[in-house]
């Protein structure tokens, strides 16, 4: 799904960036929407979450069955000049996780099939502070790349319970940090400003809360558990 989304989008994006360079056609579109000062928008789009782990000992990799997840959330644009802006991009973000181990991790411990699948679900309050590094404009189209740092508060943290895998609760932390960078292209419509972007996202801090029993199968071989993820957004400005 994920593959399939990205394809569509760099389709559209070369067709039309196309059509622009090679266009005899140079009426601008909403000439003047990029000289207010402040600006805001929305943005719908899809995520893709993913973990990186890092082991105590070398044994098989923990398995990540990831799925296609939704984006919602507004922008407000602060214009610093014709190429620089900062963006902040509250958001709420859904997402689930399937954890799956190797039979290897129950060594010399009784256990089912259900003890080798954790499924993690995530909804996250997303904030991202970024920096918008653009080209020039290029008839109706201004390609450009981002970059910064972000906070997010996943609501579906169960850090607090006291119940941990041995009760089949995989816990996660509430509070994240991330870094982030991408790239885009805005594209200025009749009426309004279109952007399609991609962007990824890099977790500094591990993610994982521990068993009380420090030799569990489900997290005594893992030292850090950090996320990470592709957003794949549409905005509207």
């Amino acid at each position: 799904m994920k593959n399939i989304l990205v394809l569509i989008i760099t389709f559209f994006v070369f067709q039309t960036a196309s059509a622009q360079l090679f266009s005899k056609e140079r009426i601008k579109n909403n000439e003047n929407i990029d000289k207010a000062r402040l600006s805001y928008g929305y943005f719908l789009g899809f995520n893709s979450y993913d973990f990186n782990f890092d082991y105590y000992e070398n044994k098989k990799d923990i398995q990540v069955e990831t799925s296609t997840g939704f984006n919602v959330g507004l922008i407000g644009n602060l214009r610093i000049n014709d190429y620089v802006d900062i963006r902040l991009e509250p958001g709420l973000s859904i997402t689930s996780r399937n954890l799956i181990y190797d039979e290897s991790y129950f060594d010399g411990t009784e256990f089912t099939d259900a003890d080798l699948i954790r499924e993690v679900k995530s909804t996250y309050i997303h904030i991202p502070l970024l920096i918008k590094l653009s080209t020039k404009r290029l008839n109706n189209f201004k390609p450009f790349i981002v970059g910064g740092i972000s906070t997010a508060l996943n609501l579906s943290s169960n850090q607090d319970n006291p119940d941990d895998n041995s009760a089949g609760e995989f816990r996660m932390k509430k509070n994240n940090l991330f870094y982030e960078i991408g790239f885009g292209i805005d594209f200025y419509l009749y009426f309004f400003k279109f952007t399609p972007s991609v962007r990824g996202i890099f977790a500094f801090n591990d993610e994982m809360v521990p068993d009380v029993d420090p030799n569990s199968p489900w997290t005594g071989n893992v030292s850090s558990m950090q996320t990470r993820g592709l957003f794949i957004n549409l905005t509207f400005q």
